[in-house]
């Protein structure tokens, strides 16, 4: 299989008509007491659309994000966006190992790139040369530039087009996988199927077994188990509707970009380690850069489409991968007890709770994890 390069290139009509449409936004008034009580703020909201208009500044973002190495690939005749950044190193130092980074929902490969200047170049950052990854970043498929499958997006499904990237079309013959959320959950597939290519695999969020009978809950597992319930009745509403309605929000969200703005913006307030103020953890040209590449493309739907194929999920084989976790600090996965993830992983070698940097980790606290990243896989050379 071979590559080719790709642009992003979002044209004048695209972003003209984007500017008409949040001029045209109608604010609805707030349901709780408190802002964010019952969802994205409006007045939030307001403050963000009138910076979207006349503030964010697309073409600069636009002419960073190209600045980066974006390659497209054909892997079972759908396309397949991605980063691929070398490694830099001294010059009789070993080839950088590669290691694949993975985001989730509501995200992109911009929540990545803060990682890759760290991982790809650690001596800009007072850290060893000889320690340096080539990395590679991908839209999952369904999101921005990636195409779906032919087939149920499944976990699986991620897993092997991720896994046909790495080594029919970059030739990696072993390589590491990190992620979050989704990408984590593909990340785990990518351990369980490919024990002899995956050399390690490093998650925020720890991943759960194909099944509890193996041994009887223990004391923590069952109350972090109930606490995710009692979580999940306040924050479950999104995944409920966009895996049993989702072209009825997809219609709402595709038509409006301050829509698409709440939708999102609700999700990386909740999720993210930022003490009330969603701009402590991610900056707003961040956000829309993200949520702008989500309306240019018109991926929102399908970005859904792993939440719709969650049935066609089979269970997932035991992790025998060394692994490693950074544990998120969002409210889902407060007291997240190691035993849940040793009941899925045969050979954790990492675990860290570092009390600081939520679901969009590599955002937050790039810092921390790229530092975690580098313990973690460097400790997995050959020696």
């Amino acid at each position: 299989m071979t590559f080719s390069p790709f642009r992003i290139g979002v044209s004048d009509e695209v972003l003209a008509d984007l500017r008409a449409r949040l001029a045209q936004t109608r604010f609805t008034t707030r349901s709780g007491d408190q802002p964010w009580q019952a969802g994205a703020d409006p007045d939030y909201l307001r403050d963000l659309v009138s910076y979207w208009i006349d503030g964010f500044d697309w073409r600069a973002q636009e002419a960073d994000l190209n600045a980066l190495p974006h390659r497209q690939a054909q892997i079972g005749g759908r396309r397949l966006h991605f980063l691929h950044v070398p490694g830099t190193r001294p010059a009789d130092a070993p080839a950088p190992p590669p290691l694949i980074l993975s985001h989730g929902w509501p995200s992109s490969f911009v929540e990545m790139l803060p990682l890759v200047d760290r991982l790809t170049n650690p001596a800009q950052y007072g850290e060893d040369p000889a320690d340096a990854f080539d990395v590679v970043v991908p839209s999952l498929p369904g999101f921005l530039y990636s195409e779906l499958p032919n087939g149920p997006l499944t976990r699986a499904a991620m897993a092997r087009t991720l896994h046909a990237l790495m080594t029919d079309v970059l030739g990696y013959q072993r390589y590491g996988a990190f992620g979050g959320d989704i990408g984590g959950v593909v990340t785990g597939w990518l351990g369980a199927l490919y024990p002899e290519q995956v050399a390690g695999i490093h998650m925020i969020h720890p991943p759960f077994p194909a099944s509890f009978d193996s041994h009887p809950l223990s004391p923590a597992e069952q109350a972090y188990l109930d606490a995710e319930a009692a979580y999940d009745e306040t924050d479950g509403g999104y995944s409920a509707i966009m895996g049993t309605r989702p072209d009825t929000i997809a219609a709402a969200l595709h038509d409006s970009p301050a829509g698409l703005a709440a939708w999102l913006v609700d999700k990386y307030r909740d999720w993210t380690d930022n003490r009330g103020d969603l701009e402590r953890s991610i900056d707003r040209d961040t956000l829309l850069t993200t949520i702008t590449l989500y309306w240019a493309t018109g991926t929102i739907g399908s970005s859904f489409r792993q939440y719709v194929d969650f049935g066609h999920n089979g269970p997932r084989p035991a992790i025998t991968v060394p692994a490693a976790f950074t544990v998120s600090t969002e409210p889902s996965h407060a007291n997240f007890p190691r035993d849940i993830a040793e009941r899925a992983c045969t050979d954790i070698r990492h675990w860290s709770e570092p009390g600081r940097g939520g679901h969009f980790m590599p955002l937050e606290q790039p810092d921390l994890l790229a530092g975690e990243l580098r313990q973690f896989f460097t400790s997995l050379r050959p020696r």
